[in-house]
């Protein structure tokens, strides 16, 4: 049965290329990403460390009210980070798609000059508005909004410096950059401490460490050549970025913000410490979250259609945070108490340890939601990303609310986030989760040629012409035999109880099929193999290792003969055999679709066109195709898999549980006598 498979078609020869192409391209994504990922993983880690002890030395040098202070000030230097990182991620998403030093530079430039003009307004409004924040913040000092305003300015302009070298693949130089930025925030806090500048020696060093981070990742730009990126399409990308990071950002630091309003200055300082952890867990996320955007943005759909891309990315996330939420809730209170000081104890079951695994679980199920909005965002606009901008409103108002205490502030965050993630993943799976090859490009196949029309009675004839010898049908072998073997189309009656004896079986499949469906004969030939999937169902998932297209599931079968079941091997053959004959009674290969131009999927006929295929290239000639399209295809579960029709199929089937095929059949079959 075995056949030279690429002397077959040449047609399905390329088709098989392309579709090997795409897995090695995505098994090669994966392998970029969690590399990238390590490296800034790496990078994070030790930035991530510096931080925590810049947390620790500001809280014992500071005691809780100083820490309050400094932490309250940074989150607003937190908050204008959405800016910085919406120019960083649109700067790596457009450096990553293009394919010349001189458009990556030419659209650098252009974000770059951008980036200063917005970093310059920032500044100048938090200097104009610098008495009304501090004493919302409840501040004594005004000087500090002012000395923030300053690092400001560079801040927003770093991103999009940061940006090209992400976008570049330059992971090892943005980890450089992150880690020599808090070891600069580290070191200059702790010397204007120790020289008796306190909390404004804090803000002045992190302004500082901004400016210096700017000043060392300064790009190698070629030739200037004008911009390729189009205006519209710079300001539709901005605009995706500014609204996910503004969600962003509020999430992450609106409760530092309030808890700083609400709480008096020492619980604000114990809630700072508690949330350094809910920033460790999100940076390390952040690490793979950079590492797999640039890579993503430039691939092609083919790459993204493996689900295990982002799924690396997630385990990646879940796993890490989970260890730490872990160890978190395991360390007992006093080991805090050592590393922030004696003010920094929390009496009660709800202690430091508690509220610290608490808050990092918030913060894990947050970065899962960050991870596939910026997956979706690195190839297309995220609807997803104004759900969590409106979702950064609740969590404020929901604050607001309910703030009693420490603990019932994290818990408000954690269920919705929850809620959040839900709400993000679920249309993401519903649309990731279909057939891969639902994806292609619409257009690129040349149109099946259409033989005739044919009714909805000779389509159901024919299949139950072919599926009559099934077990289920055993009852009735003797008694309709003759009108499933020798169908009279003309006459009604007979087409009645062939639809009710065809339901004994098949109801449940030929009612998802969309109404006013119109069925035709078709011709098919080898050039329009690649058009064409398996129903992916029962062995057919085994076979076709997740790719259906009938190509490669042909070939599969070639290859991996000698672990296929035998008894479906010697079903294939025979079917084969009898194709070699002149009069062979196989019935015709059904195939849905939404129109001839367009992928096409075998609703009955998986075993027929694979043997014809598997035995000899003329033998897919011997076989009658018949073929349903519909502009509603796609609402149909053997077309279009996925949550949305699987939920409506699952509908369908309690809504027709009470009608019975079978009493249907037995009435007409009483009426004629």
């Amino acid at each position: 049965m075995q056949v030279e498979f690429d002397r077959f078609c040449p047609v399905c020869h390329w088709s098989l290329k392309k579709l090997n192409s795409a897995k090695q391209k995505s098994k090669a994504l994966r392998s970029r990403i969690l590399s990238g990922s390590v490296v800034l993983l790496s990078g994070s880690g030790l930035a991530t460390a510096s931080n925590f002890v810049y947390n620790i030395a500001v809280a014992r040098f500071l005691g809780p009210n100083g820490f309050g202070n400094a932490t309250a000030v940074y989150t607003l230097l937190t908050l204008v980070s959405a800016v910085t990182l919406s120019f960083q991620i649109i700067s790596a998403k457009i450096v990553a798609q293009q394919r010349t030093p001189e458009d990556k530079s030419a659209g650098y430039r252009a974000f770059h000059g951008a980036s200063w003009a917005c970093g310059i307004v920032m500044a100048s409004l938090l200097l104009l508005f610098h008495r009304l924040i501090a004493s919302y913040l409840n501040l004594n000092d005004p000087v500090l909004i002012i000395l923030l305003a300053i690092g400001v300015a560079f801040y927003i302009p770093l991103g999009s410096r940061r940006g090209y070298v992400q976008g570049a693949y330059g992971f090892r130089r943005l980890a450089g950059n992150l880690v020599f930025e808090g070891l600069m925030r580290l070191g200059g806090s702790v010397l204007l401490i120790l020289l008796g500048f306190g909390v404004r020696g804090v803000i002045a060093a992190n302004s500082a460490a901004v400016i210096a981070a700017y000043l060392t990742i300064r790009p190698s730009l070629a030739a200037r050549i004008p911009s390729p990126i189009r205006r519209s399409y710079a300001l539709r990308e901005m605009s995706q970025a500014v609204v996910f990071f503004s969600g962003q950002m509020l999430i992450n630091n609106c409760d530092i913000v309030l808890v700083k309003h609400f709480f008096l200055l020492r619980e604000a300082g114990l809630y700072a410490a508690v949330a350094m952890v809910g920033r460790v867990v999100f940076s390390f996320s952040q690490a793979v979250v950079n590492s797999m955007f640039p890579l993503v943005a430039g691939t092609n759909n083919e790459e993204r259609k493996d689900l295990t891309v982002i799924a690396s990315a997630l385990m990646l996330v879940l796993s890490m945070g989970s260890v730490l939420a872990l160890g978190l809730r395991l360390a007992p209170d006093w080991i805090w108490k050592y590393f922030f000081g004696a003010k920094f104890e929390i009496a009660g079951p709800h202690g430091l340890s508690y509220l610290l695994a608490l808050y990092a679980i918030t913060s894990v199920v947050y970065s899962l939601s960050a991870v596939i909005i910026t997956y979706e965002m690195s190839y297309k606009i995220a609807n997803t990303s104004l759900v969590q901008l409106l979702f950064s409103g609740v969590v404020i108002a929901a604050i607001c609310l309910f703030h009693s205490s420490l603990r019932q502030v994290i818990l408000v965050q954690l269920v919705l986030m929850s809620v959040l993630l839900v709400l993000v993943a679920l249309p993401f799976l519903m649309n990731a989760l279909s057939d891969p090859y639902r994806d292609q490009e619409h257009g690129i196949f040349q149109p099946v040629r259409l033989l005739r029309r044919a009714s909805e009675d000779e389509v159901i004839a024919n299949f139950l012409k072919s599926d009559f010898p099934n077990p289920v049908f055993r009852d009735y072998h003797e008694t309709l035999r003759d009108i499933v073997l020798n169908p009279d189309l003309n006459n009604a009656t007979e087409n009645a109880k062939r639809r009710a004896l065809f339901f004994l079986r098949h109801r449940a499949l030929w009612n998802e099929l969309p109404s006013g469906t119109e069925w035709y004969e078709m011709e098919v030939t080898t050039s329009d193999l690649s058009q064409i999937r398996v129903f992916p169902r029962a062995q057919w998932r085994k076979i076709a290792e997740g790719y259906f297209s009938i190509i490669e599931v042909a070939e599969s079968m070639s290859r991996r003969e000698s672990v296929i079941d035998d008894q479906f091997l010697a079903k294939l053959h025979e079917i084969g055999e009898r194709l070699g004959e002149e009069d062979h009674g196989i019935g015709p290969v059904v195939l849905i679709g939404v129109s001839e131009t367009e992928p096409l999927t075998i609703l009955d006929g998986n075993h027929r066109l694979v043997s014809a295929m598997l035995a000899s290239p003329n033998r897919v000639n011997k076989l009658r195709f018949l073929c349903g399209l519909s502009p509603r295809m796609m609402e149909c579960c053997w077309y279009n898999t996925n949550l949305g029709t699987l939920f409506r199929y699952g509908i369908n089937v309690m809504k027709n549980a009470v009608h019975s095929p079978k009493a249907e059949l037995t009435r007409l079959l009483e009426s004629s006598g």
